[in-house]
């Protein structure tokens, strides 16, 4: 049977790739410590596991308008009105089977064949590849390490052709926790408008900052960057409950109704249940968000001090997310091998730790350490890689 022309082109996630050779190694009985998680190993707040059960004692198991509850749709407006002060309606807002379906969503409804969306790296993994299933062409701009990782206003200006449709600005980002400041948002913002290039802003870890810095959207700066922009956020990462698969989108309300009538044709709607565990985690209790951020910058602080120490890595310590994103091309040269790739494969086999080799998100000189595990599973991972490279070394 001959495939589609639109899936030949995918490329295999690489964070799937890693975690289904730990597990392979796990099954043979090997102690293998996965770092290339990207959920939080915290189970969902109690007072949301209940509000989804007294949902399904109640009745509420049908279908719910595609766009999602009237009653979830206010409580992320209410969610925007308290974080950002912005103002949405309800017309401006979908809520989507989490937040990869919502960029999905508006890939579809967005692109043209050959439409370009512009795509910094490093990049979270399924961003290049919704676009090409879109038609469109990812469009790379390189951050550099030396700026933290970020795209430059000069950077995206060079990038803009009369192809371009969007660029994707991921703050706090996956994978390297790095932030745009207000200025540098302003700044990035004020080249869009010039051009007239929608904004598409994840923002499905702005609750996971450290070290005192601040999430910024780039919609809260002006009311014509709001105009201009796509919100994607979702409760996965910030309550905890990435299997209920709970995003959603907002912005201006053409874009809004194209993506709900398009969900009409696939989904149906959100599951049911999962929507009134999503109104719980905004309207109930906020203090397990702030727990597990602070048990997150925990790990950070201890994890990165360790890591650093080990000869052959240098990284930039992270302002958000969950991830550490060292340059690992020295440690591969060190360890004997020709390239980053190949140093992830030999740790996995030898040293049994998973990390995520940075070629699945642009960089392929770096790797993705997640710290969304036990401070006990962490320091023994950390103990086995530098065990490792004084092996190999």
């Amino acid at each position: 049977m001959k495939l589609a022309k639109r899936v030949a082109s995918l490329t295999p996630s690489a964070t799937l790739a890693i975690t289904a050779k730990a597990k392979e190694l796990k099954a043979a009985g090997y102690d293998v410590i996965g770092l290339g998680a990207g959920e939080p190993d915290f189970n969902t707040p109690e007072h949301i596991i209940a509000a989804a059960i007294k949902a399904m004692n109640e009745g509420h198991t049908k279908y719910t308008p595609s766009g999602g509850l009237p009653a979830l749709k206010e409580e992320i407006i209410k969610k925007f009105a308290r974080d950002q002060g912005l103002s949405y309606e309800p017309a401006e807002i979908i809520v989507c089977v989490g937040a990869k379906h919502a960029l999905y969503t508006l890939f579809q409804v967005l692109l043209d064949e050959g439409d370009e969306v512009i795509i910094p790296t490093p990049y979270w993994v399924s961003y290049p590849e919704q676009v090409k299933l879109a038609g469109g062409v990812p469009v790379y701009v390189e951050g550099l390490e030396e700026n933290d990782f970020k795209m430059t206003p000069d950077q995206l200006k060079q990038a803009i052709t009369p192809r371009t449709k969007a660029v994707i600005i991921n703050s706090p980002s996956n994978p390297t926790g790095m932030i745009y400041t207000a200025e540098e948002l302003k700044a990035l913002g004020e080249v869009c408008l010039a051009h007239g290039v929608l904004i598409i802003s994840d923002e499905i870890y702005e609750k996971l900052i450290y070290g005192g810095a601040k999430h910024v959207s780039i919609a809260e700066l002006s009311p014509e960057l709001k105009e201009q922009t796509i919100i994607i956020n979702g409760v996965s990462k910030s309550h905890s409950m990435t299997g209920w698969r709970i995003g959603y989108a907002a912005g201006p309300k053409d874009i809004i109704q194209a993506m709900t009538d398009l969900a009409s044709h696939s989904t149906s709607n959100p599951t049911s249940i999962a929507q009134y565990a999503a109104i719980a985690a905004y309207s109930g209790p906020q203090e397990p968000v702030e727990q597990m951020r602070q048990a997150f910058e925990k790990r950070l602080d201890i994890i990165y001090d360790k890591l650093v120490q080990i000869p052959g890595f240098t990284c930039i310590k992270p302002q958000g997310a969950f991830y550490l994103f060292p340059n690992a091309r020295k440690a591969a040269d060190m360890a004997g091998c020709r390239t980053v790739d190949e140093f992830v494969a030999a740790l996995l086999e030898e040293a049994k730790v998973a990390l995520v080799p940075g070629s699945g998100f642009g960089a392929p000189d770096y790797v993705r350490l997640s710290y969304a595990t036990s401070l006990e599973a962490l320091e023994t991972a950390i103990e086995r890689i530098r065990r490792f490279m004084e092996a190999r070394a």
